[in-house]
């Protein structure tokens, strides 16, 4: 499978990055994982507009499914013509979420775009991909995801702080896409986010062939994220970059 980073800022664009949205592509099915502000804009230099087979939200909060809004005017009112409804899975309520943007109930819009789906702890099975859920630690109803094509997976934390069940649910992972958000030495709010020391803590205890470091808040310091996790990960860590793409 081919994974690219659309958004890797944390909380609200950076002057180099949208906010989360990454993009699954195998066998030509392409699944696009959050979509946070400004990640709309970096998929159109990856894939077509409308080139999408359907959509995960982890959680709830903006960054990572406001472009939804804005990806609804994308699909509706295409001048080449509105394309099949495109399959939205995310916590309950994602589309009443959605909704509320336009001021209107879903079904007077977004049903014409959209077709929800309320995400739970069973197993997904979209086009080649598998995708495993788990709820993490965050103040609102969050999913982790493992997202596997063939022999090959990539897990990812959405946003999280310290959690046991991320560990299991990334075991032997390929890669490990893992939220980094808070600066390690700080007095950080318990339960919400994790440093990068803490998430190479997970990837390590996880056994995980790689680490990509992401939800990076614009007010943070890359460097010294990066370099506390490689006191705790032996293995290969990188920051995530707007339009990377890695083959699994």
């Amino acid at each position: 499978m081919r994974f690219t980073v659309l958004g890797c800022s944390g909380t609200f664009p950076g002057p180099d990055s949208p906010c989360s949205g990454y993009l699954f592509e195998s066998e030509g099915y392409r699944l696009l994982v959050d979509l946070g502000n400004g990640a709309t804009g970096v998929m159109q230099r990856c894939i077509g507009l409308l080139d999408v087979d359907a959509v995960i939200v982890s959680h709830l909060h903006g960054d990572h499914y406001l472009d939804i809004v804005t990806y609804t005017y994308a699909r509706r009112y295409n001048p080449a013509g509105r394309p099949p409804r495109l399959p939205v899975y995310g916590p309950r309520g994602v589309g009443e979420h959605v909704a509320g943007a336009f001021g209107r109930p879903v079904s007077s819009l977004l049903d014409e775009v959209f077709d929800f789906h309320t995400l739970t702890e069973d197993r997904l099975d979209l086009g080649p991909f598998s995708v495993d859920c788990a709820r993490v630690n965050h103040p609102v109803e969050t999913f982790a995801l493992r997202i596997g094509a063939g022999s090959r997976s990539v897990a990812y934390s959405a946003d999280t702080g310290v959690c046991d069940r991320l560990v299991e649910l990334a075991g032997g992972s390929d890669l490990f896409l893992c939220e980094a958000s808070y600066l390690d030495g700080e007095e950080n709010p318990p339960d919400v986010h994790l440093t990068g020391g803490q998430a190479a803590e997970h990837a390590s205890r996880a056994g995980v062939g790689r680490l990509l470091l992401t939800h990076l808040v614009p007010w943070g310091d890359p460097e010294r994220t990066l370099a506390a996790a490689h006191d705790s990960f032996a293995g290969q860590i990188e920051l995530a970059r707007t339009q990377a793409s890695l083959e699994i």
